[in-house]
């Protein structure tokens, strides 16, 4: 996938994304005080973080040989969840941040980059079919040379 195509659903997934963990923040920080903030403030940044690095490293795995966007994506997207997974082990029992406002966040964060990603994805009208080459220009349909 070229670069300019890599930042159309990255734009459209972060930003998003961004705004749900600021909704999260407020909501958290009001209703269970300093550990909701933190703990809606880490997941928000953890998933934009992750899922950002992921995008880019897809963007450029492909960039050379496009026909491995189906296995470069799914191994990009098991390793992000895996990441998340190890995180979710590591701060299972802290008393850092409020752990369900952690989970709650991070998989509202998650859903969301996923959803608009898919979103910006569709929206972006990338051909998949490449029209003409210089071989092609010369000869008419019908015609032989």
């Amino acid at each position: 996938m070229p670069s300019h195509d890599a930042r159309i659903p990255l734009r459209g997934a972060a930003i998003p994304t961004a705004v749900a963990g600021v909704v999260a923040v407020a909501i958290s920080t009001a209703l269970v005080g300093t550990k909701g903030l933190i703990g809606a403030l880490f997941a928000a940044v953890l998933v934009i973080l992750f899922f950002g690095f992921g995008q880019v490293a897809l963007d450029r795995l492909t960039r050379n040989n496009p026909q491995m966007m189906m296995a470069a994506g799914l191994l990009v997207y098991t390793t992000q969840i895996l990441l998340v997974a190890v995180v979710l082990a590591l701060f299972k029992h802290t008393t850092l941040f409020d752990t369900k406002v952690f989970g709650f966040t991070l998989l509202g964060c998650v859903l969301i980059w996923t959803g608009f990603q898919v979103r910006a994805a569709m929206k972006a009208k990338i051909y998949y079919v490449q029209t003409g080459s210089s071989d092609d220009k010369d000869s008419k349909p019908g015609r032989q040379p």
